[in-house]
C-alpha cells in the first residue's frame, strides 16, 4: 500500500510512522523547512525561544505511547503557580506533590481553605475515571463547571481565570468543562515538562522514528491538490503522485480546502514576548509559572530557564510572557508590559538589564473550543475515497489531540 501524508505536525507525523511500521510505503510531504507545524523551536543569541509558550504534560497517554520520554533529556516545571498582582505574590502547589511548597500554600490568603479543600477532592475525583471520557461530559463552560463545583469567585478569578486562560487561550472561561478535566487530571497525575532543547525537540524525534521505520519525509514541499477521480492523484511542487491513500494532516484551513470537509476556523490566538534578565535577578517564584491576577498584560510569565536552564545562556534567565488574542502593539510596547508587570509584581528588583529576545505572535494557536464542541468536529474518516484527516481538530486542541488523532487515521487507513 502506497500512502501519501500532507503536512509534517505531530498528526502527521505519528500517522506516517504507525503507516510505515505496518508495512506501507509512505510518503510525507511538508510545506516548510522543518518539521513540527505548530510545535517549534528556533535558537537567539544563545536563546532557546519555543513558538509560543508550549510544554508537553507527560500524563497525556499519546504522549506515553508515541515518544521517548528518556531520549528528549525532558525538564520539569514545578506544580501549582505563583498569583502574582502589584506588592503583593502568592503560592498555590500541591503539597503531596511539591512537599517544600505546603507551608506557603496553607498560608496563602489569596485562596481559601475550603477551595484548596475542593481542588484536592477535585482530583481525586478525577484519579479514577478514564482520560477519554472526560471529554464527553455535560455542555458547560469551565466557569460554569467551577462555580457548580463549589469554588469561590475569588479563586475563579484570581486563579483559575490566569491559570487556565492560558492553557485554552480563555480568560472568560468559555471553553467546554472537559478540556478543564482532561488538562487537570493531566496536571494532577504528570508532570509539565519542556525538552532540554526545547519543544521542537518533540517533532524532530518523532520525524527520526517515522524515518526510521521506512517512512520518506520531504520539507519544503507542500500538498497543493488532492483529486478523487478513477484514481487518487496528489500534486506535491512538482511531483504527481498516485497513492492508494492519502492521509492530510495540515492545518484545518488548508485541510478544508484540500478535502472539501468543513473544518474549525474559529481561532485563538495569542502573542509571547521573550525575554530576559540577568541570572543575579532571578525571580522568587522558581520554575512556578506567574498568574497575572490583576488583569491579562501579560496573562502569564513562564520562566523557562529556571525549569530548563539549556534556555539561556548562563548569565541570563529567559521568560516567556504571553498575551492572549492577537495584539495590535509593538514588539517593544509589549515588551515594554512585561517589564512593568514584573517591576509590578517584584518591587524590591532592579530590571534595569531588561533585554528583549523575540516575539511570535500566532494567528491560530488554537481552535475555540466551546460547549459541545466535539459534536461538530468532523471525523477522521471524513473525506470520500480514501482520503482521511488527520490533526487535533478531530479530537480537541493539544498535542494529545494530535497525536491521538494520527494514530486514528493510520487506524482507518489499516482497516480499509
Amino acid at each position: 500500500m502506497h500512502v501519501v501524508v500532507a503536512g509534517g505536525g505531530l498528526a502527521g507525523l505519528v500517522a506516517a510512522r504507525r503507516l510505515a511500521e505496518a508495512g506501507a510505503e509512505v510518503e510525507l510531504f511538508e510545506e516548510n523547512d522543518e518539521v513540527g507545524g505548530r510545535v517549534r523551536s528556533r535558537e537567539v543569541d544563545g536563546f532557546t525561544l519555543d513558538r509560543g509558550f508550549q510544554v508537553l504534560f507527560t500524563a497525556y497517554p499519546a504522549a506515553r505511547r508515541e515518544l521517548d520520554f528518556d531520549d528528549l533529556d525532558l525538564r520539569t516545571f514545578a506544580p501549582g503557580a505563583t498569583i502574582a498582582e502589584p506588592n503583593h505574590r502568592s503560592t498555590l502547589a500541591d503539597p503531596l506533590r511539591d512537599p517544600g511548597a505546603t507551608l506557603p500554600t496553607l498560608l496563602n490568603r489569596d485562596v481559601r481553605t475550603s477551595d484548596k479543600l475542593r481542588l484536592f477532592r477535585l482530583q481525586r475525583e478525577l484519579k479514577g475515571r478514564e482520560f477519554e471520557g472526560l471529554l464527553d461530559g455535560e455542555n458547560r463552560t469551565v466557569r460554569e463547571y467551577l462555580a457548580e463545583q463549589g469554588f469561590s469567585p475569588a479563586f475563579i478569578d484570581r486563579f483559575a481565570e490566569p491559570f487556565y486562560g492560558g492553557i485554552t487561550l480563555d480568560r472568560e472561561l468559555g471553553t467546554d468543562s472537559g478540556v478543564f478535566e482532561y488538562t487537570f487530571k493531566a496536571l494532577s497525575e504528570g508532570k509539565t515538562v519542556v525538552p532540554a532543547e526545547g519543544m521542537g525537540a518533540i517533532p524532530a524525534q518523532l520525524r527520526d522514528r517515522a524515518e526510521a521505520a521506512g517512512a520518506t519525509i520531504k520539507t519544503a514541499k507542500a500538498v497543493t491538490n488532492v483529486a478523487r477521480d478513477e484514481k487518487l492523484k496528489v500534486e506535491a511542487g512538482n511531483e504527481m503522485v498516485f497513492p492508494d491513500a492519502v492521509v492530510v494532516a495540515t492545518d484545518p484551513k488548508s485541510a478544508g480546502e484540500l478535502t472539501g470537509i468543513e473544518t474549525p476556523t474559529d481561532a485563538k490566538s495569542c502573542v509571547t514576548v521573550h525575554c530576559s534578565i540577568p541570572d543575579h535577578q532571578t525571580l522568587d517564584t522558581g520554575s512556578r509559572i506567574l498568574l497575572n491576577a490583576a488583569d491579562d498584560r501579560p496573562n502569564t510569565a513562564a520562566p523557562m530557564s529556571a525549569a530548563a536552564p539549556e534556555y539561556a545562556p548562563e548569565d541570563r534567565e529567559l521568560l516567556s510572557a504571553t498575551f492572549l488574542g492577537q495584539q495590535d502593539a509593538s514588539d517593544e510596547e509589549l515588551a515594554a508590559e512585561v517589564r512593568e508587570a514584573l517591576e509590578a509584581w517584584y518591587p524590591e528588583n532592579h530590571f534595569g538589564e531588561f533585554e528583549l529576545v523575540g516575539v511570535d505572535r500566532i494567528e491560530f494557536a488554537q481552535f475555540a473550543q466551546p460547549p459541545g464542541f466535539r459534536e461538530s468536529l468532523p471525523a477522521v474518516d471524513a473525506p470520500e475515497g480514501s482520503v482521511y484527516l488527520a490533526g487535533d481538530y478531530t479530537r480537541w486542541s493539544s498535542i494529545q489531540g494530535a497525536m491521538e488523532s494520527g494514530k486514528q487515521a493510520a487506524d482507518a487507513v489499516l482497516a480499509e
